[in-house]
């Protein structure tokens, strides 16, 4: 076997978005656990697409040779692409959707159950495979063959079949986005509703996917290309991580860097009941008492509103409902301004008006944090909501 490894800048790129993309995932998936739906699909699609160009840059450095044992451990996965993507646009533009989902998970599952004769395959085999598909130019090991990787032969079309079952589901998404603008009465090339617009932008992000894996599929032999496939997908990885960053509220009030999540609150007292009480408190003083809207709210204050210590109170904000209390305070203003505006059909309120309401006194501050959260400016959201 040869056991060489090559290192190119393609890997180092491949490297940094295969961790930052599995690092990010974990976010996505826990906010689509608790908060909005869409977000789980696409933190799995984050996950299910690092560890595919995880396989990439073990095939394209050669390590694979080191580990021939997990050799293509990712492959089930080309499967599973088009479902997450449909996924996350059917729960963007139907969030009260209950139809069941596991269908759309059977070809990745048959493939999986499929390919467990090559799994238990020789590493020797697998070298030769490897050899094949990455390169065709090396000589290959003399290996008997006690029996066959491939009973019907549909693992030589496996690029083919992704290709056409990644296109029907971008048929699908297609089909929806349509469904919904008619809906809405909206008009496409004009779109205001700001989930279609995402989904028109992810649609067309999906169909430049699918033009490049098609020319790199036709330009290279094999998985030779693959690797200008994970390339760009890491860099659609960065981008995403910037706009989280620079859309986060983490920095709309001072953050100190040496923080240690989770480390806080090891030693406290408070039961499952304490925080539940507690969270129902907090609930209660933003929803229904509009204590958002105070502009000289504070951690202290709200805990002294409500009977409870300041660091409990942090606690539960920070455990239960998943944000730092200046972040909650943040989404409740903004949550408030967007209904403000909405009912404000005629436009009367000035930003200044509409952000002394939800409690800031800076135009400034408010214009700041809107677009953090929304990624439009007062201004933008009242346009685009008529």
């Amino acid at each position: 076997m040869i056991t060489d490894t090559f290192i190119s800048v393609y890997d180092l790129v491949i490297f940094l978005g295969v961790f930052q993309g599995i690092f990010l995932s974990g976010f996505f998936i826990r906010s689509g656990r608790k908060e909005v739906r869409a977000n789980l699909y696409q933190g799995l699609l984050i996950l299910t697409l690092s560890m595919t160009m995880f396989e990439e840059l073990l095939n394209n450095t050669g390590y694979i040779v080191q580990v021939l044992a997990i050799s293509n451990f990712a492959e089930p996965l080309n499967f599973v692409f088009g479902p997450l993507a449909f996924l996350f646009i059917r729960s963007l533009l139907y969030p009260e959707s209950k139809r069941k989902n596991w269908p759309h998970f059977l070809i990745m599952a048959f493939w999986l159950l499929y390919m467990i004769p090559y799994f238990i395959q020789s590493n020797e085999f697998k070298y030769n495979s490897y050899v094949g598909v990455k390169h065709p130019d090396w000589e290959y090991l003399d290996v008997p063959v006690r029996f066959f990787e491939d009973p019907v032969g549909i693992r030589d079309y496996i690029n083919q079949l992704t290709g056409i079952h990644f296109s029907l589901y971008i048929f699908g998404m297609i089909r929806l986005f349509l469904k919904r603008g008619r809906e809405l009465n909206e008009r496409l090339m004009a779109l205001k509703d700001t989930k279609l617009r995402l989904a028109r932008n992810v649609i067309i992000h999906f169909l430049v996917i699918m033009g490049i894996f098609s020319v790199v599929k036709l330009s290279f032999p094999g998985d030779v290309g693959d690797v200008f496939i994970s390339s760009y997908l890491s860099f659609m990885i960065f981008s995403t991580s910037w706009m989280v960053v620079r859309n986060s509220a983490f920095f709309v009030q001072p953050q100190f860097f040496l923080q240690i999540p989770g480390m806080k609150y090891e030693k406290s007292s408070l039961s499952e009941a304490d925080k539940s009480a507690i969270h129902q408190k907090v609930l209660n003083e933003m929803e229904e008492q509009r204590y958002f809207a105070r502009n000289l709210a504070s951690l202290k204050d709200l805990s002294q509103t409500i009977k409870e210590t300041p660091h409990h109170v942090s606690q539960v904000i920070n455990e239960v409902m998943g944000k730092g209390f200046f972040e909650l305070l943040a989404w409740y203003r903004v949550e408030e301004a967007k209904r403000i505006i909405s009912r404000d059909e005629e436009a009367k309120l000035t930003v200044e008006d509409i952000a002394e309401q939800v409690g800031y006194n800076s135009k400034s501050s408010f214009n700041t944090v809107f677009k953090k959260l929304t990624g439009q400016t007062p201004s933008e959201f009242r346009r685009t909501s008529r």
